[in-house]
């Protein structure tokens, strides 16, 4: 088999592709939970706060 048959058939493979559409989505639901986080984590402490000084 030739470099160039094995490029072809890399190319045509799509288990790779699954692979890395797989790992895409999984980035972006992290991205979203860290960003969500990030923007609410201060809030959430604020209130906690204020909650903990009025008891």
């Amino acid at each position: 088999m030739t470099a160039v048959q094995k490029i072809k058939r890399f190319f045509k493979s799509e288990e790779g592709v699954t692979a890395i559409e797989y790992a895409l989505i999984a980035a972006l639901i992290a991205a979203a939970i860290i960003g969500a986080v990030t923007l609410l984590g201060g809030n959430v402490s604020k209130e906690f706060s204020s909650i903990a000084g009025v008891v």
